[in-house]
C-alpha cells in the first residue's frame, strides 16, 4: 500500500511499474502542472485533482468524475490492470491517497503510494527528470467495487454501531473555524482522526503506532472536507492490516450544502469509551497547511 523511496529507486526500470504525479497546491490550481513540467520522478504521468481526480456532477466539491470517462483516461496512459502502480503527490501523500482509492475502487489490486511523497524522493536524492513518458494505449478493464463508499443518506442513517470518522483539522471539526466551506463543525456522532495525526516527519507512522489511533474500521465510514484527504485514513487502515473504512465521498462540503444538522465541541458526546479515547488520542494540532486541506 506505501513503498519508500528507496524501493521506487530500485524499481525504476520495471517494465511492470507505471508511476503517477498528483501534486496539487490549494488555490493554485496550475502550479502542480507547473512543478511536474520543471521536474518529476523519471516515467512519471501526470494528473490533476480538479480535471482528472474529480467530476462536476454529485454532491460536494470533488465528486467523483465520471468511472467511464476515468478508466479511458487510465488506459489513454498506458496503465492496464496487470501494471504496478505508484503515486506520489507534494506532501505526505494525501492527494495520492485519493487516486489509491479511486483505482481500488475500479478493482485495481496493484496500486501504492510513495510514502512522504515528492520530497521524501528528493531528501533520498531520487532523480528528476522534464521528460514526459508516453506509453502505448491500452482498454483498462473495471471491476467497480460496491462496499467502499457511503451515500449521504447512509451516514444520516447509520447505525448506532457504526463508527464515522472525520479526518480534518481538530479545530475545523470542534467547529471553531471554517475556511472552506460555510458551515463548521462536523456530523454529530463522528470522532477525529486528523490524517496529519498519522504521520511524523511527513512519513506515516509505523504501523504499532497507528493501531492505538485507528479503529478497526469494521463497519466505519471516512469524511474530510471533500472526499480527498479521508482516503489517507482509509490508506492508514490498510497499511495497519485493518479492515477498510467505506468513503463518504461528497464529505463534509455535501453534508452542509445539503443542509444537514452539524455539532460542534461541546454539544456532541462519544457515546462509548472506545470512540471518546480515539478522540483524545488524534486530537493534536496539524502540521502546517493542513487547515486549508480540501
Amino acid at each position: 500500500m506505501i513503498v519508500s523511496a528507496e524501493w521506487l529507486a530500485s524499481h525504476l526500470n520495471d517494465p511492470s511499474m507505471r508511476l503517477l504525479d498528483v501534486r496539487s497546491f490549494l488555490g493554485e490550481p496550475e502550479k502542480g502542472r507547473r512543478e511536474y513540467a520543471i521536474g518529476h520522478v523519471p516515467g512519471a504521468q501526470f494528473l490533476d485533482l480538479e480535471r482528472d481526480l474529480a467530476g462536476h456532477e454529485g454532491g460536494g466539491r470533488h465528486p467523483l468524475p465520471d468511472l467511464g470517462t476515468f478508466a479511458r483516461r487510465i488506459g489513454a496512459l498506458g496503465i492496464g490492470r496487470d501494471h504496478q502502480v505508484v503515486i506520489y503527490d507534494a506532501d505526505h501523500g494525501s492527494t495520492a491517497a485519493r487516486l489509491w482509492w479511486m483505482l481500488r475502487h475500479l478493482g485495481h489490486e496493484h496500486v501504492a503510494v510513495l510514502d512522504g511523497g515528492w520530497p521524501a524522493w528528493i531528501q533520498a536524492g531520487g532523480s528528476q527528470t522534464s521528460v514526459q513518458p508516453t506509453y502505448p494505449p491500452v482498454d483498462y478493464e473495471v471491476n467497480i467495487r460496491t462496499d467502499d463508499q457511503a451515500t449521504r443518506t447512509e451516514v444520516a442513517t447509520r447505525p448506532s454501531t457504526a463508527t464515522l470518522i472525520d479526518a480534518r483539522a481538530a479545530a475545523r471539526y470542534r467547529g471553531e473555524f471554517e475556511p472552506i466551506d460555510p458551515v463548521a463543525g462536523h456530523i454529530r456522532g463522528a470522532i477525529n482522526i486528523p490524517h496529519e495525526s498519522l504521520t511524523r516527519g511527513g512519513r506515516m507512522l509505523p504501523t504499532s503506532e497507528l493501531a492505538l489511533r485507528l479503529t478497526d474500521g469494521h463497519d466505519a465510514i471516512a469524511y474530510c472536507g471533500s472526499g480527498v484527504t479521508a482516503c489517507y485514513v482509509i490508506l492508514a487502515h490498510a497499511v495497519a492490516g485493518l479492515p477498510l473504512p467505506r468513503l463518504y465521498v461528497g464529505s463534509w462540503s455535501d453534508w452542509v450544502g445539503g443542509g444537514m444538522p452539524v455539532a460542534i465541541a461541546g454539544t456532541d458526546v462519544a457515546d462509548d469509551g472506545t470512540r471518546a479515547e480515539l478522540a483524545a488520542a488524534n486530537d493534536r494540532e496539524p502540521g502546517s497547511n493542513e487547515e486549508w486541506s480540501p
